[in-house]
């Protein structure tokens, strides 16, 4: 039985750790160990927070109010994929955007290692996106069967 969750949040960094919570609640039903479910939560935070603040420029006017979307499904028995995307201004170069340290948000202090950390923690990741129309990230983590 194939299970999917389809969840739509404005894309503010005040729904961080909401995504990360519903990260967490979909994952649990896979059983993970402690450390992937971080894992899973931490990957997915970076997502949402790459969406908030590079997709829509951290969206600081109240009146705009713009989704980012999060897909999760259980692709297989042990397989969980998430997919995080947005409608913002996409990214030019994904190649140098996934590259450790490059941020082009110097003005919050950024580190540019949110494509490091996903990448990192889950098995695989994919980046699709067109400039002026949004950006989708694909999530895949093999949960460790007890």
């Amino acid at each position: 039985m194939r299970r999917e969750l389809k969840v739509q949040l404005e894309g503010i960094l005040e729904n961080q750790s909401l995504a990360r919570a519903i990260a967490a609640a979909y994952a649990a039903e896979m059983d993970p160990t402690v450390d992937e479910l971080t894992e899973i939560k931490t990957a997915v935070s970076e997502a949402f927070s790459n969406a908030a603040l590079h997709g829509y420029g951290g969206n600081e006017d109240e009146k705009v109010k713009k989704p980012v979307y999060m897909e999760f499904s259980q692709i297989a028995p042990e397989t969980l994929m998430i997919k995080v995307a947005d409608e913002g201004t996409g990214i030019e170069d994904i190649a140098k955007a996934m590259e450790p340290m490059f941020t082009t948000d110097t003005d919050r202090n950024r580190s540019g290692m949110g494509f490091t950390v996903m990448e990192t923690f889950m098995d695989s990741i994919g980046v699709s996106t067109r400039v002026g129309e949004g950006t989708e990230v694909r999530l895949v983590k093999t949960i460790r069967q007890k």
